[in-house]
């Protein structure tokens, strides 16, 4: 079976929706479409799309965070967050079970300016990547989601002056690494080691969208035991509405 996944972080579902949410969700015509970054408790905007299901997942903080998914097959089972108190406030994961594969829709943790958050990050990586190699042994994973690093230098325009900054820090940058070395791959470098100038995020700043100076850190990530399946992996600069724009996987299943 040929599945289509579309990720997006909309940077607030209620502000997107304004913006022709609703057209490029049509257009897409995903069979799994996740999104981050909501900022809105269930409830507060009547959604709906016809032939799919939908779950969310809420921070406990209003206007916060959040993640949603979109699927026109049911799943066997559904979790919220990865099981750790700690890490489950922010409504951050969406895990859906289907017969052949796990799918995980993320929204990581900023490490924020001044790095502020860069230590409760690495907390959060290694629970994380524990959580995904655990459901690995169960049956493969497709992970996707707004993963807040840019993993090599080729992954944003300016890698040089933005080393060290939240996105682009050693650290982050090795936790991205070691999920990889762990049995994942990042599928649209495993079709396009060399491509440069894709990004999927641009700063508001400066006109950095119309120059494309940007990063690349939206991503999906698939288990090891998948990537022959990878039939197409696509960035789509041209959708706007959010400073993020949407990332696509095409796979068999």
């Amino acid at each position: 079976m040929d599945l289509k996944l579309i990720s997006w972080n909309v940077n607030g579902l209620r502000a997107v929706v304004n913006k022709g949410f609703y057209e490029v969700f049509e257009e897409l015509d995903a069979d799994i479409f996740c999104i981050q970054e909501t900022k809105m408790q269930e409830g507060q905007l009547d959604i709906s799309f016809a032939g799919y299901q939908q779950y969310f997942n809420s921070a406990v903080k209003k206007g916060y965070s959040g993640t949603a998914v979109f699927t026109k097959s049911e799943p066997i089972t559904v979790k919220y967050g990865i099981g750790i108190e700690e890490h489950d406030q922010e409504g951050r994961v969406i895990t859906l079970e289907f017969e052949k594969f796990y799918l995980v829709n993320c929204y990581t943790p900023n490490a924020k300016r001044e790095l502020e958050r860069l230590d409760y990050r690495m907390k959060w990586e290694e629970a994380f990547r524990k959580y995904l190699t655990n459901l690995d042994k169960v049956k493969p994973v497709i992970l996707c989601g707004d993963l807040n690093v840019a993993h090599q230098e080729i992954d944003l325009k300016n890698p040089k002056t933005n080393r060290g900054n939240a996105g682009f820090t050693d650290e982050e940058r090795s936790q991205m690494t070691n999920l990889l070395k762990s049995g994942f791959v990042d599928s649209f470098r495993y079709l396009y080691p060399t491509k440069v100038d894709s990004y999927s995020w641009w700063s508001y700043m400066g006109h950095a969208r119309e120059k494309n100076i940007g990063w690349r850190i939206d991503y999906f990530i698939v288990s090891e035991k998948l990537k022959e399946n990878i039939v197409e992996a696509k960035i789509h600069p041209d959708i706007v509405g959010s400073d993020h724009c949407p990332v696509e996987l095409d796979i068999k299943v």
